[in-house]
């Protein structure tokens, strides 16, 4: 890694800058794909995978014997551990269930909001040499612990951990569509995929600008995402090695994936520098890693301060603190998409089974996002009952400020029933 000492802060912003993609030249190749799904539905999805992924699509969905057989497929001790992450990630999200606070504000007057699950949602679980079938738990959990009716997959892998979790956290429906015409499919609804009201799930480039784009058309999304990063930030305390590993397990998804290590002490940005070599060449991607490491920095500041500083400014997806006072640390982060603390908690834990979201904030987005959770899978209503003691104790409050603003039937809609009290 390349060791930066000392910097300024005005070269903060620069060092700490995502690589810029080219949004218009994807936009671009993006949108004739939403098109011809929106105007050819079935057969425009069976083109584009013959044209992209050379496929010959003949069933778009995937059986309910698909589904069911995947379990034969996996061996015990994966289906296992499935099975822990599963509750672990079930029980961490079913605590975020709030039960309806009735607030009386004056008296006979009560409002209080209740959630209700958002009917139709969609999950895009990407193919590729990863089978993300973590993904599937962390979005299809929450999807039903809200109450979700619908649940629709898409994936262009068959791998038979996808299926299996499918399965089991209670998918509705799976398609085997990828990239973006599998957005497209759940946005604009075809002849066999039902359209949703609100699509999650990560991929490239172009299932990203796919979801963007079809967020301004009124289909909500789970939140803008770009190359998955980490940032650590480690001091004496922590153990290279361990500091080494965390930033190779971020650097192995991708060459753009993003990888920044922080500390105010040198000897450790060496020590870790030392070991990263060694333990890339282990890697079977390591060729991916390597591409990720070379592009990433080692930032050497005076104070913690400072460093606290400079993690705020960078909102990571992924932060870890291993430093001694890891949990006083966090107190002071107030950007970030998930915090993993000391020198036994990798995130590598959070990505899969410890109980929390993996579906995070990336690009900086964690400075306004928060990352997915059973929050994400609901709707909030509010709602009010006004007695007739309470219409008289509000009544005069509305008739005032109906009347300041010249809404003259919003008093009105006060004034007749003020009236039929007396």
């Amino acid at each position: 890694m390349n060791i930066i000492p000392f910097p300024g802060r005005d070269q903060w912003p620069a060092l700490l800058a995502r690589p810029v993609q080219e949004a218009q030249d994807i936009e671009a190749k993006v949108n004739p794909i939403l098109e011809k799904v929106r105007n050819e539905g079935d057969k425009g999805i069976k083109e584009l995978a013959l044209k992209f992924d050379k496929t010959v699509l003949e069933n778009i969905a995937f059986t309910e014997a698909e589904l069911a057989g995947a379990a034969d497929q996996l061996d015990e001790k994966l289906k296992q551990a499935i099975g822990q992450a599963y509750q672990n990630i079930y029980k961490f999200h079913e605590a975020q269930l709030q039960p309806a606070e009735k607030i009386e504000t004056m008296p006979g007057v009560t409002c209080w909001r209740k959630s209700v699950g958002i009917e139709k949602v969609g999950i895009y679980i990407p193919g590729g040499s990863a089978p993300l079938f973590s993904t599937v738990l962390m979005l299809g959990i929450p999807a039903k612990i809200a109450g979700c009716k619908e649940v629709v997959l898409c994936t262009p892998s068959d791998h038979p951990a996808i299926l299996y979790a499918a399965q089991l956290v209670g998918v509705t429906r799976a398609f085997r569509i990828g990239g973006a015409q599998a957005i497209a499919a759940m946005a604009y609804g075809t002849e066999s995929v039902p359209k949703v009201y609100k699509i999650f799930g990560p991929g490239n480039q172009y299932v990203t600008t796919a979801k963007m784009l079809i967020s301004k058309e009124g289909i909500a999304i789970d939140m803008p995402a770009g190359p998955s990063e980490v940032a650590v930030y480690a001091d004496d305390t922590a153990i290279p090695a361990f500091v080494a590993a965390d930033l190779l397990s971020q650097a192995e998804h991708g060459p753009d994936s993003q990888v920044l290590l922080v500390s105010t002490s040198k000897k450790l940005l060496s020590s870790v520098n030392l070991t990263l070599s060694s333990q890339m060449d282990k890697l079977p991607r390591r060729d991916l890693a390597a591409q990720s490491i070379a592009n990433s920095k080692a930032i050497l500041l005076e104070t913690e301060e400072e460093a606290i500083d400079l993690l705020n400014q960078y909102a990571a997806e992924h932060l870890i603190l291993s430093v001694e006072n890891a949990e006083e640390v966090s107190e002071k982060i107030v950007n970030a998409g998930s915090i993993f603390l000391g020198n036994y908690t990798p995130e590598s834990c959070g990505d899969y089974a410890s109980g929390t979201n993996h579906t995070l904030p990336t690009n900086g987005y964690a400075r306004a996002y928060s990352g997915v959770s059973v929050d994400s899978f609901v709707k909030k209503i509010t709602v009010q009952s006004i007695t007739k003691e309470g219409i008289g104790n509000i009544g005069p409050v509305v008739e005032a400020m109906a009347e300041a603003e010249s809404l003259d039937a919003h008093k009105r809609a006060v004034s007749i029933r003020l009236k039929s009290l007396l």
